[in-house]
Parts: structure tokens; sequence; C-alpha cells
């Protein structure tokens, strides 16, 4: 006999394992084996921005290390609560780029939609880290999100963003896909997300067919930082999507103490490429108040990518740009 109960669809596996999510110092100490001593400024730092992390990318963090170059980008610490000048809420422009339902257009023939404010990890420079997700309720203004789009004849590609896009369920975001399909100016889709790198197994088998037979060209930009978040899990995911057809592309921020060097950076492109995934982007820290810690003198960006450049064939180099609230692009270092 069928009942009600057993017509419910069973939770994802993936869901399963972020639901399992540690979000407070105290789990995240006792999982790591760190010193207790950095318990009091993790707790009062977290106040300001919470502690999110899934166990995946805890078990790529060497335990009892207070100097993994991965713990340094979840573990929040005293230097957040300072204040540092030029260091600001919203360091990228994303208020003066609103449109209105959740849309932010920034660049000609784009546009950017917050589709979440959730994510699967808070990463310590978020430069969304302050954004007022609660009062743009992006799930609620999809309608007048889609409506809105369908006014825009000028844009061609449309970005998914948040939070992470990846944090929403096949169902919602296919649903999404499917909606912006209808809209005949639409020619690109593309995904940007940290859940592949941080919970590979949201790479589901349903997510690379629907992506696979969407109308649009679909590319998703991943985000890596250090070749220590790149495994077999991650690697077989990737080549999943490949496999799909999908382009894949990776940009990271250049943090200190966590990537500032050149054989890390040059490890990561190969281990990405390994994957199947082209090297895009490196970009200077954003200046989001809380993570002046993180920034990296300009000049040392550009030797970084020089010497990248002597080291790599072309393809394996990402550029190096900063994005400058108001400008019209990205700007390359060299031409800061």
């Amino acid at each position: 006999m069928i009942t009600r109960s057993s017509l419910r669809l069973e939770t994802p596996h993936w869901q399963k394992l972020l639901s399992g999510a540690i979000n407070t110092p105290e789990a995240l100490c006792e999982r790591l084996n760190l010193d207790q001593n950095q318990l009091s400024e993790a707790i009062s730092a977290a106040k300001q921005f919470p502690l999110k992390v899934t166990e995946h990318y805890l078990n790529l963090i060497a335990p009892g290390e207070p100097n993994d170059p991965l713990l340094r980008q979840i573990l929040p610490i005293a230097a957040e609560l300072e204040t540092h000048a030029n260091f600001v809420i919203d360091p990228v422009g994303d208020k003066a780029a609103a449109c209105g339902d959740s849309i932010l257009q920034k660049y000609q023939g784009r546009a950017l939609l917050i589709t979440t404010g959730a994510c699967a990890i808070h990463c310590r420079y978020c430069f969304r880290r302050h954004y007022p997700y609660n009062e743009d309720n992006s799930i609620k203004h999809w309608p007048q999100m889609l409506h809105r789009l369908s006014k825009m004849h000028d844009v061609s590609e449309v970005i998914l963003s948040g939070g992470d896009p990846l944090s929403l369920s096949d169902h919602r975001l296919q649903q999404l896909v499917q909606a912006l399909e209808d809209l005949p100016h639409i020619k690109r889709l593309r995904i940007h997300s940290r859940l592949p790198v941080v919970l590979p197994q949201r790479i589901t088998d349903e997510l690379c067919q629907y992506l696979a037979d969407s109308r649009l060209d679909c590319s998703l930009v991943v985000h890596a930082n250090h070749p220590n978040e790149i495994d077999t899990v991650f690697t077989e995911h990737m080549r999943s999507l490949k496999q799909h057809g999908i382009t894949l592309l990776n940009q990271s921020v250049l943090l200190s103490g966590v990537n500032d060097d050149v054989e890390i950076l040059c490890d990561l492109s190969e281990s990405l490429f390994a994957a199947g995934i082209l090297p895009y982007y490196v970009h200077l820290l954003d200046k989001v108040s809380g993570a002046a810690h993180f920034a990296v003198a300009e000049g040392l960006a550009d030797t970084l990518q020089r010497k990248m450049l002597e080291r790599l064939p072309g393809y394996l180099v990402p550029r190096f740009v900063q994005e400058q609230a108001g400008a019209k692009s990205k700007t390359p270092i060299q031409y800061l």
C-alpha cells in the first residue's frame, strides 16, 4: 500500500552532509585539536561573522596545526575586530549596482542574481560578509527578478551568485534554470560556487544532467585558493561535470598566509588543470571590513604573476585582477 509518507522524497546525501557542518568555535577547536587559548578570540570574532565549515573541508586541514592555510580561511580571529582605513562594509559597490529584486548589474551584457544568502562555509575574507541578506530575501524575489530580467534585453549572460547558488536544492535550482531558458535574450548561464570545493558531493548526477540539457551555454566557476583543497573526491565530481560539457573555471583570492607564494599558486594551477578546470582569475582581496589581515601588497601580486608566467604555459596562468567599485570591468593589477 502506498502511503503519503512513502511518497516523500528522501533528503539528498549532500544535504545531510551540509546539515552536519560545524558552526561553533568550541566544536571547531575540539575537532581540530586546536590550542584552547584561541577559543576566546574565535568566539568574539564569530559574533560578528558566524563560523561555518563542512566536515569535508575539515578533513583537508591538519589537526593541531594553527598555521594550516585552510584553517586560516575559516577560523575567526581577533584581527577581524580591528578597524582599518579603506576597509568597508561594501567594498565592491554591490549597493550601487543593485537594480532591485536581487539583481546586480556592474558590467555590460551581464546580470548577477543573488539567488540565496545561504553558504556551506563562511570564508573569513568574504566580500559579502556584511551583505543584508535578511533585507534582500532573494528567493521571495524570484518572480519579480525574472520579470525584471525579461525587460533587460541587453543582458545575454546571467551569473548565479549569493550566498552560494549550489546550496539550493536541485529542484529549486532547476526551476530557476528553466525560467531563464524561457527568456530568449539570455544565452549563457554562469554559476559561481564554493560548494564543489567544500562539499563536492553537491555535484549530483541530476545537476550535471539538467545543466547539460539546458539550451544555455553553462559554465561553473569554482573557488579554490590552495592546492590542499583539491582532493580525489573533488576531482572525480569535476570530471563528471566536464564529461557533461560544462565549462569549468576557477577563481581565487590572493590571501596573506594562504597562497601568497609562487610555488603554491603554480601547484594550484597544475592541480586545477588535472581536475579539468582552467585557472581564470586571481583576485586581489576586496577591502571588506574584518579582513584586512588577509591583504597582500599590489607589488607582490604583480611579482607573483610575472613569476607564474615564467614557470607555466600561458593557459595555466590566471589573470590577476582587482574589482573596483564603479569600474566597467575587472582591473588587471599591472594597470593599477
